[in-house]
């Protein structure tokens, strides 16, 4: 049989896929735009018949039946990897379908692999080319580990995937069903940065040196440090998300990944999220390689590029420099994804030249609060140990704490929070015994 005909002979519905499913089953699905949204939409046709399924998912982008309905509770139960709007708001309703997995993001397919071998993966690629393999497309975080791991594996073959190179490619005969299910990759439009941003994002550009490699996320203030990073030279990118300031930096000239250690040439990266210019743009880009999140994300890994610069951000950060990231308070709002991995990793930079930058917002909540915090709220998850803090970035400044003693770091933290909330912080510094 030749590779077309085996692909066609392994055809099913979305109905079928999910009739796979069986009572107890540990079930993983593709991450971010990645996700396979024709199956997982009729996961919840099974429950009347499946108990104790659960489904591991990473920043789920639709909020489906399986695990928003509270009828769904005993019978599937969501699995986070990384909280996003869908899953958040099934925990604030208790629906009890919802639960999180603490992990760090390159250890999370080992990890999930160690605890229990999965039944069922599902998730998303391209058609399969004239020999036979399709791509996984937008994401191999934990997938290629978890297709080598699974008991089954149906894939979702969509059209408007990119084909992108790398780590990505796979046999249709290493797939045992799939699902065609022509539809709109989910994008995610960058925010515009506001004032506040930028100013952020002019203090994170002081810190990046020409010929640096770079991990930057997505929302309002890495779009805006990406901004100010436009009169750079020669940036090389290694990250674990790809974003369209990347590409758009690298038409710029800015970035040209000519000076990196690892893979010279290359962009490095193990999932992209965002417009559909950067999907047709990563399409068949030899630029471009996307590999094993065990391995992109792998402090050891990432400590080996030049000048290693890793931007991300916060929710909070204590006068000791406790990062939280994740959680307000007990309750968690996102995750760890692969924050602890790429501050880590450029810190201990073998050039010694790496560094580490967390950024927040000086206030929340309409400029009532501080975000630097005397303590962190009871509960609180911390994301970073400050053991592994470098510098930590408002609108106000520039605080160092690396090697700091705690006395250095209050006052260097104090100096970027918000003017209003300085004395206050003083007066608790010294009533905790910081000052």
């Amino acid at each position: 049989m030749n590779c077309q005909d085996l692909y066609r002979s392994k055809l099913i519905s979305a109905d079928e896929a999910a009739s796979h499913i069986r009572s107890d089953n540990d079930v993983i699905v593709a991450m971010c735009a990645s996700e396979p949204q024709g199956c997982m939409a009729r996961f919840h046709t099974v429950a009347d018949r499946v108990e104790n399924v659960r489904v591991f998912s990473c920043l789920t982008l639709k909020p489906y039946d399986f695990y928003m309905k509270p009828d769904m509770r005993g019978h599937f139960e969501l699995a986070s990897w990384f909280h996003a709007p869908g899953s958040r708001e099934a925990l604030k309703n208790k629906a009890g379908t919802v639960t999180f997995v603490p992990n760090m993001l390159h250890r999370a397919a080992s990890d999930r692999i160690h605890a229990r071998r999965p039944d069922i993966f599902f998730g998303t690629c391209t058609p399969p080319d004239k020999h036979g393999f399709v791509s996984l497309a937008l994401g191999i975080t934990y997938e290629q580990d978890i297709i080598e791991a699974a008991r089954l594996v149906v894939l979702e073959v969509n059209p408007r995937l990119p084909r992108t190179l790398g780590d990505t490619q796979i046999h249709v005969s290493k797939v045992d069903f799939f699902v065609e299910n022509d539809q709109e990759v989910p994008v995610l439009p960058s925010p515009t940065p506001g004032p506040t941003d930028l100013k952020i994002g002019a203090h994170i550009a002081d810190l990046v040196e020409d010929g640096s490699t770079i991990q930057l996320g997505i929302g309002g203030i890495p779009n805006a440090a990406a901004l100010a990073l436009k009169d750079k030279k020669d940036l090389g990118v290694h990250t674990e998300m790809f974003v369209d300031s990347m590409m758009e930096l690298y038409e710029m000239g800015v970035i040209t990944n000519a000076r990196k250690s690892l893979k010279r040439g290359k962009f490095v990266t193990t999932f992209a999220m965002g417009s559909r210019r950067l999907y047709d743009w990563l399409d068949d880009n030899v630029a471009v390689e996307f590999l094993r999140g065990r391995w992109v994300n792998d402090p050891a890994v990432i400590s080996q590029n030049a000048r290693m610069v890793s931007i991300n951000t916060c929710i909070s950060v204590d006068l000791t420099g406790q990062v939280a990231s994740e959680s307000i308070g007990t309750s968690q709002y996102s995750g760890t994804g692969g924050q602890s991995d790429t501050a880590q990793g450029a810190v201990a930079g073998t050039d010694g030249l790496g560094k580490s930058i967390i950024a927040c917002y000086s206030t929340a909540k309409n400029g009532t609060l501080s975000t630097i915090t005397p303590t962190l709220p009871e509960g609180a998850a911390v994301t970073l140990h400050r053991s592994h803090v470098d510098h930590v970035v408002t609108e106000h400044g520039v605080a160092r704490l690396r090697g700091r003693t705690v006395r250095e770091r209050t006052q260097e933290l104090i100096n970027v929070a918000h003017p209003d909330f300085r004395s206050e912080l003083t007066e608790q510094a010294r009533r905790l015994g910081y000052l």
